[in-house]
């Protein structure tokens, strides 16, 4: 009975230990450049000193019926050697000022990006040319800052973009959680927490229900769009002041997983 006791608290301090440091832990930023490079003759600078300021500068994207030139950043958690991999029990927040400067058409914001596409969707745009603040794509639940606050951007000024992720349960009950916030000038204005819904359960495993999805990427983009009457369309977006924090993950599932395993023990 001792060695039973002891092996069955062994294995569930592990398991504790494992969740509370799920999160990959951040220490840097990848960059990915022309992702969408219908410019390639464009004049592209970047800057990558995270999580101070990652940077992307893209001139003369203009002419032809090409649409835009498209870049990213995505967190690392070693060094910048890769992007970190994120799973659906993993809990963080991320925030940052976001600016865009130069000429409109272009679009920029932060990303929690699904398996399936994790260079492209899941985004927290700001529209540079519309005005339009809105959160779409991917697994992220829609919302609309413009549509619930009747709020807009506006080119040139600096703006801050926080992302919270809770798993919870991950289950119909209680299904994972994003909130969204936004801050300029006139406040701070919140989504409240949205529910994810239910993932495709053809592909669960491996990937997971109800949340955003084993295999993620979080990060940020800056889309410069085509302007075909400027010659020399430029526009750099600025993502500074970055802070990204790994929360304990829900340890309900895990404490279900533990019980079963004493139950074999």
């Amino acid at each position: 009975m001792k060695n039973f006791g002891f092996s069955a608290a062994a294995a569930l301090g592990t398991l504790l230990t494992a969740s509370a440091f799920a999160t990959p832990v951040i220490d840097s930023a990848v960059l990915n450049t022309r992702l969408f490079n219908d410019f390639p003759g464009s004049t592209l600078t970047t800057v990558n000193n995270y999580p101070s300021v990652v940077s992307f500068s893209d001139a003369n994207v203009s002419g032809g019926s090409g649409f835009a030139n498209r870049h990213n950043f995505r967190l690392s958690d070693n060094g910048g050697i890769s992007s970190a991999v994120f799973l659906n029990d993993d809990a963080f927040a991320f925030e940052s000022d976001v600016t865009i400067t130069g000429a409109a058409p272009v679009e920029a914001g932060l990303q929690v990006s699904p398996w399936w596409s994790q260079n492209i969707d899941g985004q927290f745009m700001i529209n540079g040319g519309s005005g339009e603040i809105a959160i779409f794509g991917g697994r992220l639940p829609f919302y609309s800052f413009t549509g619930n606050h009747g709020l807009h951007y506006t080119m040139g000024t600096t703006i801050h973009q926080k992302v919270i992720y809770s798993p919870n349960g991950l289950s119909s009950s209680n299904p994972a959680t994003i909130e969204y916030i936004y801050s300029d000038a006139s406040g701070t204005y919140s989504s409240g927490a949205l529910a994810f819904d239910q993932g495709n359960p053809a592909e669960d495993p491996p990937y997971g229900l109800w949340g955003m999805l084993n295999d993620a990427r979080v990060g940020g983009y800056a889309q410069i769009i085509n302007d075909p009457n400027d010659p020399t369309h430029t526009a750099t977006v600025t993502f500074g002041n970055m802070r990204f924090v790994p929360e304990p993950a829900s340890i309900g599932l895990l404490g279900l997983a533990a019980l079963a395993l004493l139950r074999r023990r």
